[in-house]
């Protein structure tokens, strides 16, 4: 053991003309580019809000169009060479009309993703990144070994690659409709104070929801969207009930399907609006609280690891360190 731990070099694990010089070279010159990227996300103009508006105004004119019989109004603007190819090779394979399709549409619409551009994206890197991470397995494996891989696992490293390039699409949507959820649970209780206030102000429910959105569109950006999309959807839909039950449909919270039915048998049974959406609030509110006070009570088991690895070693050399040192001097100097 110790033999092959001494015979280890670095040079024998690099490609065939890279050095340790140009391996270091490399990685600082990567960590710049992370400190460039880090200062260009920090500095720049947040165009959420942008986007948010570009979206709820092409929702306002599919509505409008599919009300006057039109069929909505297509959008003008051409698509760069990148998506044209995406926009093809998903149109020839026929993958719009798939069931893959549908499901993806759901899943992308709760994630905040809604345009067809997003849709088409999707289902373009669900069929081709398996065949690249595939073939730069098998380069890496078989002609060009960047990585050195052991015969004994080539084939499985490759069959991982493709699984985990088919997987890889829907596993990156998840992730933001996790985060997403985890927005709007958060932001809730404040839009529900918001919506309380505006209908003890006499104002309608989609002049409420519109209100609310405009309101907390800096703080949650996320709830924000959903309620001026469903302000749009209240407007022009010929029923309200369909309006809230699309908004259910894109969050899939149990918090927001407990607003959607206040909402609903306010409209239904005249029940005090106010009243419930103030209850609905609190309770929320106290959900939230619970949550920071679980998450707190977990911190102390969850250092616990961290203190044994990092901090407890360090504590014992410091302390039992001069003593160590001490006794073998003095048995050094009885030999």
């Amino acid at each position: 053991m110790n033999t092959s731990v001494n015979n280890f070099r670095w040079a024998d694990w690099l490609p065939a003309g890279v050095s340790i010089d140009d391996l270091l070279s490399l990685l600082a010159g990567g960590a710049m580019v992370l400190v460039l990227l880090s200062l260009w996300n920090a500095l720049r103009t947040d165009t959420s809000a942008d986007r948010r508006l570009a979206a709820l105004t092409a929702r306002r004119s599919e509505l409008r169009g599919e009300l006057l019989g039109g069929g909505g109004r297509r959008s003008t603007k051409r698509a760069g060479p990148a998506a044209g190819l995406m926009h093809s090779l998903v149109r020839e394979m026929n993958l719009l009309r798939s069931r893959e399709a549908t499901d993806a549409q759901a899943m992308l619409a709760r994630a905040g993703l809604r345009t067809r551009e997003a849709m088409v994206a999707f289902l373009f890197f669900r069929l081709c990144l398996p065949f690249g991470f595939g073939a730069a397995a098998l380069l890496d494996a078989y002609l060009l070994p960047i990585v050195p891989i052991s015969p004994t696992f080539r084939l499985p490293i490759c069959l991982m690659a493709v699984l985990l390039g088919y997987f890889a699409p829907r596993i990156y949507v998840k992730n933001l409709i996790t985060k997403r959820a985890q927005a709007l649970q958060k932001g809730l209780p404040d839009g529900l104070d918001l919506m309380v206030i505006c209908a003890e102000a006499g104002l309608s429910m989609d002049a409420t929801f519109a209100r609310v959105a405009r309101e907390i569109g800096k703080t949650w950006a996320a709830l924000a969207d959903e309620l001026g999309l469903t302000a749009v959807e209240l407007t022009f839909l010929p029923e309200r009930r369909q309006a809230l039950e699309n908004l259910n449909a894109r969050v899939g919270l149990a918090s927001v399907r407990g607003v959607v039915n206040t909402l609903q048998q306010s409209e239904k049974f005249g029940t005090p609006l106010a009243q419930s959406l103030r209850v609905l609030a609190a309770e929320f509110r106290d959900q939230r609280l619970m949550k920071a006070e679980e998450k707190a009570a977990r911190l102390p088991a969850i250092l616990t690891v961290p203190m044994m690895i990092f901090i407890l070693p360090t504590l014992f050399i410091v302390l039992l360190g001069p003593a160590i040192l001490s006794v073998m001097n003095v048995m050094a100097g009885a030999k």
